[in-house]
């Protein structure tokens, strides 16, 4: 599997990452041996969690699969921190309380001394931000942190945030972990142009459009899908829609006339877009895993490419797309 430096960092994780929200819930902990084994053999190294995934037991999977199965030194290990954690005043947000006490927490549940990039959940909008970047800072500097990134952050939120912590020189802010996929472009308006021009690397979560650009949905909620799962039926149905439908088909179409699988085609194409270091593929099983990997050796060719990019084009207008005034045009 091909690497690639994360943003303007001088970390290299491979172009496709491995999530792990299922884990310790919909995904047992011999299927996600099975995964971390299989993505190891592929060359990939990045592995993404969080404290709140399974209610914690994410982390404490994978921790064990590092101390048993899969030496720590050979991955890039991420995890987040945000949510409501624990009871009392120090148990949600990104309060410099709760996010130091969420990452011992983590490296706790991993069983390590420390993880390769920690990233901010979510914006809190109630904690001030130089609130949560002073922990982050804090959190390099006792080497607990190797790197630091941010899920979930708008273009500006992004901006202000990235700016703040290259003009005090104190941790650079690496990656923003976003939702991109053909069936959700909306970073494209705001967040990507931020993330080219500070140097941030994205790394998109969902990239098969929560499993919907797979085709599985077209005749309905497959009973072992997540479409039909009481945790994910309600983070699936805003794609089963008509809109989406034409994309769908317009991946499967894609995938047929390549001969490859319609996952291969979806992150293929979120892999090579601007900005893009690596695409999170949350699998559930590893027969899932293994379609997913299959994509390392597809490249799109650029009339395919070109046509998902038109049946999956955002909307954009102003002040994203700015109309063409001469000069003449503008008011002194």
């Amino acid at each position: 599997m091909k690497q690639r430096h994360l943003g303007r960092s001088g970390l290299i994780v491979s172009r496709l990452a491995l999530g792990t929200m299922t884990w310790g819930r919909d995904t047992d902990e011999d299927d996600a041996a099975a995964q971390l084994i299989a993505f190891r053999e592929a060359g990939g190294t990045l592995v993404d969690t969080a404290n709140t995934y399974a209610g914690g037991e994410s982390e404490r999977v994978l921790g064990r699969l590092l101390a048993d199965v899969v030496p720590r030194d050979e991955v890039v290990l991420a995890t987040k921190a945000y949510g409501v954690t624990g009871p009392g005043p120090m148990g949600r947000g990104t309060s410099r309380g709760h996010l130091l006490s969420a990452l011992d927490a983590s490296l706790e549940r991993l069983g390590v001394d420390h993880v390769d990039l920690w990233q901010l959940h979510a914006w809190d909008p109630v904690t001030p931000w130089d609130e949560a970047l002073a922990a982050v800072d804090t959190a390099v500097q006792s080497g607990k942190v190797r790197y630091a990134g941010v899920s979930n952050y708008s273009g500006w939120q992004l901006a202000a945030t990235s700016t703040w912590q290259k003009a005090l020189r104190h941790a650079p802010i690496v990656s923003d972990q976003v939702e991109y996929s053909l069936l959700q472009r909306g970073i494209e308006r705001e967040v990507v142009p931020a993330a080219q021009a500070l140097g941030v690397g994205l790394l998109p979560w969902s990239p098969l459009g929560r499993g919907v650009l797979t085709g599985k949905y077209r005749n309905g909620s497959p009973a072992d899908s997540r479409g039909a799962s009481e945790h994910f039926k309600g983070f699936v149905a805003p794609y089963l829609d008509e809109s989406s439908r034409s994309v769908v088909d317009s991946v499967l179409t894609a995938a047929d006339g390549l001969g490859v699988s319609p996952v291969a085609v979806a992150l293929a194409w979120v892999r090579d877009r601007p900005g893009v270091v690596a695409p999170i593929v949350g699998a559930r099983t590893a027969a899932q895993l293994q379609a997913a990997l299959a994509a390392e050796s597809v490249e799109l060719p650029p009339a395919i490419r070109e046509a998902l990019d038109d049946v999956s084009a955002p909307d954009l207008g102003y002040p994203e797309r700015m109309p063409r005034w001469s000069s003449d045009d503008l008011e002194d």
